[in-house]
C-alpha cells in the first residue's frame, strides 16, 4: 500500500469516527476518556495540532466545532449531563 491511500483510508477511517461520536451524542466525554484515555475535546486538540504543524491557524473553537459538528457550547447545552 503507498502512502497517498494510507492516508485516504486513514482520513476515510477518521471521518467515520467522527460521524460515530456526532451519532452517539448520548455517550459522554467522560465516558469515552475512562474507557479509551481520551474524547472529543481530545480529538479537537489533535487536529487543531495537526493543523499548527502545517502552518495553519486554527482556533480550539473552530476545531472543536469541526469534531463536534455543531459549535461546542451548543452542544455541550444539547447533550452534556
Amino acid at each position: 500500500m503507498d502512502d497517498a491511500l494510507r492516508t485516504e483510508l486513514e482520513a476515510a477511517a477518521f471521518r467515520r469516527l467522527l460521524l460515530h461520536f456526532r451519532e452517539r451524542s448520548d455517550v459522554q466525554n467522560i465516558d469515552v476518556m475512562n474507557l479509551a484515555g481520551f474524547c472529543r475535546n481530545c480529538l479537537a486538540k489533535w487536529y487543531r495540532a495537526a493543523a499548527s504543524e502545517r502552518g495553519i491557524e486554527l482556533s480550539d473553537e473552530a476545531a472543536r466545532e469541526h469534531i463536534y459538528g455543531m459549535p461546542y457550547a451548543e452542544w455541550k447545552a444539547k447533550y452534556q449531563k
